[in-house]
């Protein structure tokens, strides 16, 4: 049955992350522990399915204020396929080198900033762009995605490099170059693709570690509440004040 073997490749790959990432995953953790910890923000960067992770963790229950995404309509909104902000165009927006670089003016930062970004094959130029000019502002750049799968790619950016030989710190998702995992019957192309689920293992298991690092230094976190739970009385106002701290940090105060 082929949601089995789609079930054994997703726990494969989040076997493999546990034993061979929760290093760098401390590390990457700490980084963000410190930005959030002085008042500033870890910026999360990504195209297409690599918005997903960035959509996953804030604004989202159980998340908190520190985490800041970047996501550009242009390189996410291709559900009408074809059309207006179709795939065609997304593939080509992806790949226009500079454009990256133009998101960027668009927001203002910090060198205690952290730069997360998220790319599956990460030579795609926007990325490198972003990775580029975030390291030219003095922030650290950590990078996930299937780093390993990535060696010996040819980047298609002028640089010559990819955003794993760019980044500070790099988390290795584990996932297949090719994503799709699961073989079909008189098909050339597979199906299943397990990047996303990789993705967002890699999130909370850095997520929940910021969490408790600035638990452990006493730093207090704005937590996003779950308002669907009976009972919880508070929750509207505990909401209240995770915007209330977020907007607080978008004006710089």
């Amino acid at each position: 049955m082929l949601a089995l073997e789609w079930l054994k490749n997703a726990r494969d790959i989040m076997t493999q992350i546990e034993t061979t990432q929760l290093e760098n995953i401390k590390k990457a953790a700490a980084i963000m522990a410190d930005s959030i910890e002085c008042g500033r923000w870890v910026h999360t960067f990504g195209c297409g399915h690599a918005t997903l992770p960035i959509e996953e963790m804030y604004p989202r229950i159980g998340g908190f204020v520190g985490f800041h995404p970047i996501v550009e309509l242009p390189l996410t909104f291709f559900t009408n396929i074809t059309g207006q902000m179709g795939v065609h165009q997304f593939v080509f927006l992806e790949r226009v080198e500079g454009y990256g670089t133009e998101i960027m003016k668009g927001h203002t930062f910090d060198k205690r900033d952290t730069m997360w970004l998220f790319s599956h094959s990460g030579i795609n130029n926007v990325n490198i762009d972003v990775a580029l000019e975030a390291k030219k502002q003095g922030m650290k750049v950590i990078a996930f995605g299937s780093a390993a799968e990535a060696r010996g790619k040819q980047t298609r950016h002028s640089s010559g490099k990819n955003i794993f030989e760019i980044a500070d710190l790099v988390v290795d998702t584990c996932a297949p170059a090719g994503d799709a995992s699961v073989p079909l019957k008189n098909h050339q192309d597979k199906i299943g693709p397990v990047s996303t689920m990789a993705f967002v293992t890699c999130v909370w298991m850095t997520v929940t570690t910021v969490a408790e690092i600035l638990a452990e230094r006493g730093v207090k976190l704005h937590i996003h509440p779950s308002h669907n739970v009976p009972g919880d009385t508070t929750a509207k106002q505990r909401l209240e004040e995770a915007l209330a701290e977020y907007k607080k940090r978008v004006a710089g105060v």
